[in-house]
């Protein structure tokens, strides 16, 4: 039998049928009665959830990643919220300071077959395919591997081919004609015609070496670049 809040013996545990008042527990019997797992306790806001939350469902912390969730964009017209003082917002991603072009060019970049056998490269060959079109926007062009840490971002990025340096080559313009000079990379940088066999004398290092509307340039592993003039409606 239990006693509610007002006196009365009552057989319920959450109202009293005699008054209808909510029953208590008295603090030593709840006590006694909760497990010791029954909750966590969010760092962040202290608030106490159950044992099995994967969020805080006050603040959205994650139990499980140790984070506060992202915030959501802002809607139209509305203010983004303001950064710490120590924290910087990211840079633009162009950061070539090179002049732009004024007139549209691309870079095609395959996935050579040919190159890859003559490479002898122990990395497996990806699936060829069509090639990835890459626009040129500036009078020099960068070809690497990206690289946050030494703040490396190649306008012709070829990170998937580990026979690629992070500064490999770099290409430059007058406009109309093209050059290609090799930036001391490791495997070096190749150019050879359409016709004929694979080139198989790098361009020396530090010399600029002209790239004919018909040549190819080869570097890495499987990599072949052809640099030509965008078609109409292929570059906005």
């Amino acid at each position: 039998m239990n006693v509610c809040g007002a006196g009365h013996d009552t057989e319920a545990d959450d109202y009293c049928d005699v008054c209808g008042i909510a029953m208590v527990v008295a603090p030593a019997e709840a006590t006694a009665t909760l497990p010791t797992s029954a909750g966590s306790t969010c760092p962040h806001c202290s608030t106490l959830n159950p044992a099995n939350a994967l969020f805080c469902e006050a603040c959205g912390y994650d139990f499980t990643t140790g984070t506060m969730p992202r915030p959501l964009t802002p809607p139209s017209g509305t203010a983004a919220p303001s950064l710490p003082a120590d924290v910087a917002p990211a840079a633009h991603a162009d950061a070539n300071p090179a002049p732009a072009l004024t007139d549209a060019w691309v870079a095609e970049v395959w996935i050579d077959p040919d190159w890859y056998t003559d490479q002898k490269s122990t990395d497996p060959l990806p699936s060829p395919g069509l090639p990835i079109v890459v626009p040129l926007q500036h009078t020099s062009i960068l070809i690497g591997r990206a690289s946050r840490s030494r703040n490396i971002t190649p306008d012709i990025d070829l990170s998937s081919d580990n026979g690629i340096s992070r500064r490999h080559a770099q290409l430059t313009t007058d406009g109309t004609r093209w050059w290609v000079e090799d930036l001391g990379s490791s495997n070096g940088t190749y150019v050879g015609g359409a016709v004929g066999p694979l080139p198989g004398t790098p361009v020396p290092a530090g010399q600029r070496k002209e790239v004919a509307g018909d040549d190819r340039i080869y570097v890495g592993a499987w990599t072949r670049i052809v640099v030509r003039r965008a078609t109409d409606g292929e570059v906005h």
